[in-house]
């Protein structure tokens, strides 16, 4: 585990710990000051009785809690875990912690399973998957971490406290006004087993404490959870965030409480906005239900997050598959350093992608159906819209390039391509007669190109021809084209519309506004005065 220098009070606690847990013969510790800018320092933990099993036999999990949402933070530390494991040819198990019973959301067990099914990420044990080490969700195991506590009572570790709750609020209030940190002050570690005996049969309330392991509503606490659950699930590895680190001392302390030979630890760096804060579960737009419904593939998150905290030597922006991550993985080059979130190189990696699967027919039709469908959705009005698969296949292969996910094509100034635009009669007015003149030339023009002449290059030279020759400035012929076949002030070339559009979508646009203007141009001449 790694401990950064502003925990040398942390750091000092854990090795009392760990100097004393190597006390015992299978167990050595050794700390480690970084050699070269003395920045943190690095705990290692061996477990001489059990060096060789780990490699073999190597057992990680991802245990969320069902309190929201799966977030990017959750997914790299589930990924991590996973990619460990297939590595070593191990096991990735996925585990529920829903002790804290007041804090459940409805749906998220749900919903993190889905969500790591789209990434990929499939646990060999789990909720929804079995094992023999289930069940899976820790509410579903009370039994067993009473059963274990009562081992620490018995062995003396653990005691009863049979304190009130309006009691400990008096206690906490005290260290605050004296500006200490709220503690408990040990009162009922001595009583006597005669004292417990009269409270037991008065049915006192209690808590079991080792610090405290059991709550009153009989659920577990975090800890002793933990720790019985990755005992008993034999979990040989935990990799799971820096935030953790913390909670380390005290799980080594409770596996030496119940005889027991902890597993290898490992924290992972923290992910942070770009901002530098730290990413919240509350931020709708780091869950992965969010990427997934903006059009991100999952290749393309999981490479996104597998840079984010390193594990794989130089940092580069290609997209690998599942199988080439699990290869190149390696726990020991995982960054020390928080890293920061930025979408920008998910954009990349999600365009390398789309570019990816358009160079495969089946794939590329997928794609196509994937459009037809959101275009459907999104839009009623699609009199002249051409959704042939042929056209749809043209539209993502011109667009390959410059679109992050597919749902750029369905962006306001893209609109265009599938909805016929209002035509404003007034254009002409605004632009002059000249402009009314030039149409007619142009559908000629037009309507001489083959389908397969219907480029940017052979369009913008038509363009200019017709504009030449009856006079009109260029710029204001392109903003008639732009208004006509947009409605849009402002977007793409109009040569790049155009070739999208396609030459049968553009000359029934053109003959629309031709009519428009002859009936406006009709009225105007009845209602002019003689």
């Amino acid at each position: 585990m790694v401990l950064g220098s502003e925990n040398k009070p942390f750091f000092k606690c854990c090795k009392h710990i760990l100097n004393h847990l190597g006390q015992k013969q299978y167990d050595s510790f050794s700390l480690v000051a970084h050699s070269k800018s003395k920045d943190f320092f690095l705990v290692r933990y061996y477990s001489t009785s059990k060096l060789s099993k780990t490699i073999q036999n190597v057992r990680v999990r991802f245990a969320p809690s069902p309190t929201g949402q799966l977030h990017l933070g959750g997914l790299r530390t589930a990924l991590y875990n996973y990619l460990f494991a297939k590595k070593h040819k191990g096991a990735f198990i996925l585990r529920i912690e829903d002790t804290d019973q007041t804090r459940l959301v409805p749906g998220a067990v749900e919903q993190l399973e889905n969500m790591l099914r789209w990434t990929g990420i499939r646990p060999d044990e789990g909720p929804s998957s079995g094992g023999h080490h289930g069940p899976y969700v820790q509410s579903q195991r009370l039994n067993l971490y009473k059963e274990k506590a009562k081992d620490l009572l018995e062995n003396g570790t653990a005691y009863r406290c049979f304190c009130k709750e309006s009691r400990l609020k008096l206690l906490r209030k005290e260290a605050l006004r004296l500006r200490e940190i709220p503690k408990y002050d040990n009162r009922c570690r001595g009583l006597s087993d005669e004292e417990i005996q009269a409270r037991l049969r008065e049915n006192q309330p209690y808590v079991v404490r080792f610090k405290v392991i059991m709550k009153s509503d009989g659920y577990p606490t975090y800890h002793l959870a933990c720790v019985v659950d990755d005992y008993l699930m034999d979990i040989s590895h935990v990799l799971r965030g820096v935030e953790w680190q913390v909670s380390t001392p005290k799980h080594l302390m409770m596996y030496r409480a119940f005889g027991w030979t902890p597993p290898v630890f490992a924290h992972l760096p923290l992910l942070l906005n770009r901002d530098g804060t730290k990413l919240s579960k509350r931020q709708g737009d780091i869950h992965v239900e969010h990427f997934k419904n903006v059009g991100y593939f999952p290749d393309a998150v999981i490479n996104f997050i597998a840079n984010m905290g390193g594990g794989f030597g130089k940092h580069q922006r290609k997209l690998f598959l599942i199988e080439e991550l699990i290869s190149k993985f390696n726990l020991k080059k995982v960054n020390v350093n928080s890293c920061r979130v930025e979408v920008e190189k998910l954009k990349d990696y999600n365009r390398q992608h789309l570019q990816h699967i358009m160079e495969h027919e089946k794939k590329l039709q997928d794609l196509v159906n994937q459009l037809k469908g959101l275009v459907l959705e999104k839009f009623t009005d699609k009199s002249h819209t051409d959704l042939s698969d042929k056209h749809l296949k043209k539209i993502l292969l011109l667009n390959k390039d410059r679109m992050d996910t597919i749902y750029d094509l369905l962006s306001p100034h893209m609109n265009y391509l599938w909805v016929t635009p209002k035509v404003n009669g007034d254009i002409f007015r605004e632009l002059g007669t000249d402009s009314e003149k030039v149409l007619p030339m142009l559908l000629s023009r037009l309507e001489l190109l083959k389908e397969s002449e219907f480029t940017k290059q052979k369009l913008a030279s038509v363009l200019k021809d017709a504009s030449s020759q009856v006079g009109l400035k260029y710029n204001l012929f392109m903003k008639l084209l732009r208004s006509v076949l947009s409605s849009l002030k402002e977007g793409p070339a109009v040569v790049e519309m155009m070739e999208m559009l396609g030459k049968e979508t553009c000359i029934l646009h053109l003959q629309d506004v031709l009519a428009v203007a002859r009936e406006n141009n009709k009225n105007h001449l009845y209602h002019s005065p003689d």
